[in-house]
C-alpha cells in the first residue's frame, strides 16, 4: 500500500508540523485509483458505507432496521413533525403509541416519536402513519454516519506540544445547565468567532483546545469524546505552537449526537442538536455526517438557513458516481469536497451540484487520541475548514451577512478543474495554501 509522509508548517491555515505522519489507506484498494473513477472501481467506493451500515445493523439487530434502500433506521420508530391533535387521536386509535416528544422551541416545531401498532414492521408503520394523516410529515428515524478516517493506529505525538505537562489545557468544566458543558480557559474572548459542530464529543483536554471556550451539549451522562469529533473540531478552531485550525481560538458549540454509542446519530438527536445551536445563536454550523434524505431533517435544515444560519456539510466519500448524500445535498447547504496535497480531488469524494467548495481533506494531520496528532482523510475534514473560514466573518445569524460571507469566500477560491464552478471542485479551493511535503 502506498503511503505518504507529510510536514505542515506552523503558520499554515490548518495542519501541524509532525515527523513523517503516515496517511491512512483507503478501503478496498481505492488508494490505487485515478482521480476520475468509473465502472467497477466507483461501485467499490459506493459500497464502503453500505457495508458499514450492514455490519452496524447486524450487530444491533434488536435496535436497528433498514429502509427499502438499505439505510439504517431505528427499529419500530416513526417520526412525526408537529402532528395535529386530531392526527394523534387517529394514530392512537390505530394502535400507535407516542414514545416521546421533543419540543424544539428554537425551531418552532415539536417532534413526536411513535411506535407502530403491535406486530407491524417499521416500514409498515410508516406507511400506516402516512395513510392515516396524508397531510402530515412522517419519516423514519434514520441514522447519519461520520465520513472519513482518523488514523488512530498511526497517531504520533508532537514534541513541541507534549514534552511538558504544563502545555495541556487547564480547563474547568462549568455546571451543565440543560446539558451544556462549558469549558473555558484564561484566554477566552467574546470577540472570537462562534462556531457550531454536530458530531461526536470533543476531547477538551487535547493541547490544541487550551484556553478555548467549548460548550458541549447532549447525552444523559454528558458528552463522550470521540476521535472524529475531536479531529473535526481541531480543524475548525484548534491552536497550539505547531497547529492552527481555520479559525484558531474560536468559541465552539459542540452537540454530541453519538454519546459513544454506535447506534447514535439519529434524526431526533440531530434535530435536538440543531435546535440547541439555533437557541444559542451560533451563526455557522458544521455537520460532517452523511445519510439519506429525510423529511424531518430537511425541515430542520431549512428553518436554520431561513433564519440566517450557514450550514456546512461534507459531501461524503461514496465516490464520484454515487447518489447525493444529505444534509450536504439539501438546497442552500454548503457542501464541501476534499483535495489531497497535490490539490487533486479525493478519489472517494462525491461529485454533483451539491459541491460548493473544495478544501484540504488529506495529506494532513489533526488532533488525535490521547493528546496526539493523527493523519486524517475524507470530506469530513475538509468541511470544518470551510466552516471556520466562513465563521470568521459572522458574529450572529444573518441571511444578508451569510450571503456576503459566501460571496467573499467565493472570490478567494482558487479555480480548479474546468473553468468556473463545476461538479468536482464547486467554486474552487479555499484554505488550500497549506504547504504539503511529500
Amino acid at each position: 500500500m502506498m503511503t505518504l509522509g507529510v510536514t505542515l508548517a506552523a503558520r499554515a491555515q490548518v495542519g501541524v508540523r509532525l515527523p513523517g505522519v503516515a496517511l491512512p489507506g483507503l478501503p478496498l484498494g481505492a488508494q490505487r485509483l485515478a482521480p476520475d473513477v468509473t465502472g467497477p472501481a466507483a461501485t467499490l467506493l459506493q459500497n464502503v458505507r453500505r457495508l458499514r451500515v450492514q455490519d452496524l445493523v447486524r450487530a444491533h439487530r434488536g435496535a436497528l432496521d433498514t429502509d427499502s434502500d438499505g439505510n439504517a433506521i431505528v427499529r419500530g420508530e416513526v417520526l412525526a413533525l408537529s402532528p395535529s391533535d386530531s392526527a394523534l387521536q387517529r394514530l392512537a386509535a390505530a394502535g400507535f403509541v407516542v414514545s416521546r416528544v421533543l419540543t424544539l422551541d428554537a425551531l418552532g416545531e415539536r417532534m413526536a416519536v411513535l411506535r407502530g401498532p403491535p406486530g407491524s414492521s417499521t416500514r409498515d408503520a410508516l406507511r400506516g402513519a402516512r395513510s392515516l394523516d396524508p397531510d402530515g410529515v412522517y419519516d423514519f428515524n434514520h441514522l447519519y454516519l461520520d465520513v472519513g478516517r482518523v488514523a488512530a493506529d498511526e497517531a504520533v505525538e508532537s514534541d513541541a506540544d507534549l514534552q511538558t505537562p504544563a502545555t495541556v489545557g487547564k480547563s474547568r468544566t462549568a455546571p451543565p445547565p440543560q446539558r451544556d458543558n462549558a469549558v473555558a480557559g484564561t484566554g477566552a474572548s467574546a470577540a472570537h468567532p462562534r462556531l457550531g459542530l454536530v458530531d461526536g464529543g470533543v476531547d477538551v483536554q487535547h493541547p490544541v483546545f487550551k484556553d478555548l471556550v467549548i460548550h458541549q451539549h447532549g447525552c444523559a451522562s454528558g458528552p463522550v469524546p470521540s476521535d472524529h469529533g475531536t479531529a473535526v473540531a481541531s480543524l475548525m478552531a484548534g491552536r497550539s505552537r505547531d497547529f492552527q485550525g481555520a479559525a484558531p481560538g474560536a468559541e465552539l458549540y459542540v452537540a454530541d449526537v453519538y454519546c459513544g454509542q454506535p447506534t447514535g446519530g439519529t434524526v431526533d438527536t440531530l434535530a435536538e442538536a440543531c435546535s440547541w445551536l439555533v437557541q444559542e445563536g451560533v451563526p455557522v454550523i458544521n455537520i460532517s455526517l452523511v445519510g439519506p434524505p429525510n423529511r424531518m431533517l430537511e425541515r430542520v435544515i431549512r428553518i436554520m438557513i431561513d433564519r440566517g444560519h450557514l450550514v456546512v456539510a461534507a459531501v461524503g466519500n461514496d465516490g464520484p458516481a454515487a447518489p447525493p448524500l444529505y444534509p450536504a445535498a439539501y438546497p442552500d447547504v454548503i457542501g464541501v469536497t476534499g483535495v489531497d496535497g497535490r490539490q487533486r480531488v479525493l478519489v472517494e469524494a462525491e461529485r454533483g451540484a451539491q459541491v460548493r467548495f473544495a478544501a484540504p481533506g488529506a495529506d494532513m494531520a489533526a488532533a488525535g487520541p490521547a493528546s496526539s496528532y493523527a493523519a486524517v482523510r475524507g470530506t469530513s475534514f475538509a468541511a470544518p475548514i470551510v466552516a471556520g473560514l466562513l465563521g470568521s466573518h459572522l458574529q450572529t445569524p444573518s441571511r444578508a451577512e451569510a450571503l456576503a460571507a459566501l460571496a467573499d469566500l467565493t472570490r478567494q477560491a482558487i479555480d480548479l478543474g474546468a473553468p468556473g464552478p463545476d461538479f468536482v471542485y464547486g467554486n474552487g479551493l479555499v484554505g488550500g495554501h497549506v504547504p504539503y511535503v511529500k
